[in-house]
């Protein structure tokens, strides 16, 4: 019953905004979704949670995981929608809440609308076991965030979204070929009608044709690759989370690209499980360093803010999968990255939605001053810069700290080595970009006045509370997660 429920609440309270025109009664339905999707998938950690659609749809711990930070993200992001969408309505000098013209007539009840069906699709990959039921929940995801995106109404966004669109569904049909590739390889279970399902898949392994699984693999890694943001399939990213309202760049980075990993996550476990596994890890390894080294390259020359945490996204992605690639040792590390990475890059596009409301630029050089200007918030940034760089004692310290432990006690001294070069880097560049817009003068470029409060300051504070005392002190139910996770995949403490 609650599986059941926590698929169809986003998307039955998203159909039901269309129907209502009271702002106040549209953002209080998109708090309130929120809160009870976020407290269902706390409870269903101490429930048994019961497969339904023949086993088309389960939470295992690894579904489990992945939709809890989905929730909590969303969460947080719809408190801050709260101050987003009032600071737009009131704006006196028709600019949107992120301080740029504003061109949009969009009424708030389709975009919290789509950002419920966002919210639905999410959850729906997250709980799929069938390799058909997730494509078409991935795919969902993009048609629910292409209007998100295309939010501002500016000729940029209208060019980011069809780039979005495009490029994600290119790499959405090569996902479907994978699908066709995986049925041929189960074509010898004797079970037709359910062959796609993980249970099948994972319990008749030694029946799959392991030839027709390493091409399936590949369609995957590249499909879902390019949703997830893995260059060189990543060119939508950049535009999109740089275009986008702050909060669903934050739901863009810290959520839908997880759940595009989980789509090659799963192919993987298979992978494992038919003893292929070294075939997909190589792939996973090599892809992943691919999209560190090159996402560091544009980080080191990007002017834009925006499009910089952007790319430290396709950064951190190559990590989670280079992680992943490493074998079954560094997988707890892995899937404790990818809750950090979560957090903090929430707590960034959100902050950035804040300095950008303040100064109405995206451009570094136009942003100084933020201590003397936005203190609270240049507190916030500081604290996300160092994080995200992997500054101790922030929990993505520990996470990075421990990938590139395993890489070397696996005697991948090379891919050790470019690891630890390419977060060298990035650290010196963004932390050189944060510097610059910390000090300086507070009146330079067109800073406005500043418009600090609790809706905009306490979310990615709570954000940034959470990585620094996981940073400190990891607790023992997270462990416990991370050992069950671990396990499903192929791996533990």
């Amino acid at each position: 019953m609650i599986l059941a429920g926590l698929i169809l609440l986003p998307f039955l309270a998203g159909g039901m905004m269309f129907l209502l025109h009271s702002k106040k009664v549209i953002r209080g339905i998109l708090l309130s979704t929120a809160i009870i999707h976020f407290v269902l998938t706390m409870a269903s950690w101490n429930l048994q949670n019961v497969p339904i659609m023949q086993g088309w749809i389960e939470l295992d711990p690894v579904g489990l995981y992945f939709l809890s930070i989905v929730s909590l993200l969303f969460l947080v992001c719809a408190i801050y929608s709260m101050w987003y969408l009032a600071k737009e309505e009131k704006s006196s000098d028709h600019s949107d809440a992120d301080g740029f013209p504003f061109l949009s007539n969009e009424p708030d009840n389709v975009f919290c609308s789509c950002l419920l069906f966002f919210l639905g699709s999410m959850t729906l990959v997250c709980c799929s076991h069938h390799f058909g039921l997730m494509w078409v929940g991935i795919e969902a995801t993009t048609l629910a965030s292409a209007p998100l995106i295309y939010f501002h109404r500016r000729q940029s966004s209208l060019n980011a979204t069809w780039k979005y669109v495009l490029i994600c569904s290119v790499g959405i049909g090569l996902a479907l070929l994978g699908n066709l590739l995986l049925a041929v390889s189960a074509s010898k279970i004797n079970m037709a009608e359910t062959h796609l399902n993980l249970a099948t898949l994972l319990g008749n392994s030694k029946l799959l044709q392991p030839e027709w699984l390493k091409t399936a693999f590949i369609f995957f890694l590249v499909g879902y690759g390019t949703k997830m943001g893995l260059a060189p399939f990543h060119s939508w990213l950049p535009d999109a989370h740089s275009e986008s309202p702050s909060l669903v760049s934050a739901l863009l980075s810290g959520a839908l690209l997880n759940c595009a990993f989980l789509g090659i996550l799963r192919a993987h476990q298979v992978c494992i499980a038919t003893g292929v596994g070294d075939f997909s890890s190589g792939l996973m390894i090599f892809f992943g360093l691919f999209s560190m080294v090159y996402a560091a390259l544009f980080i080191v020359a990007q002017k834009d803010f925006k499009r910089m945490l952007a790319y430290s996204s396709v950064e951190h992605m190559g990590i989670i999968a280079f992680g992943t690639g490493l074998g079954v040792a560094a997988l707890p590390a892995t899937m404790f990255h990818i809750l950090n990475h979560s957090l903090t890059k929430g707590l960034l596009f959100i902050v950035a939605g804040n300095i950008i409301a303040t100064y109405r630029s995206r451009t570094i050089s136009d942003v100084s001053g933020m201590l003397r200007k936005i203190p609270f918030s240049a507190v916030l940034w500081i604290a996300g810069i160092l994080s995200i760089t992997g500054t101790p004692p922030f929990s993505v310290f520990f996470s990075e700290f421990n990938i590139f432990k395993n890489a070397i006690c696996s005697s991948r001294y090379i891919e050790g080595a470019i690891f630890l070069s390419v977060l060298a880097v990035v650290f010196s560049s963004m932390s050189y970009a944060m510097m610059k817009m910390i000090y300086g003068k507070s009146d330079a470029g067109t800073a406005t006045h500043s418009e600090e409060n609790l809706l905009n300051i306490l979310p990615p504070a709570a954000l940034c509370i959470l990585s620094l005392i996981l940073g400190l002190y990891m607790p023992e139910f997270l462990r416990n997660t991370l050992n069950q996770v671990s396990m499903c995949i192929g791996g533990g403490f």
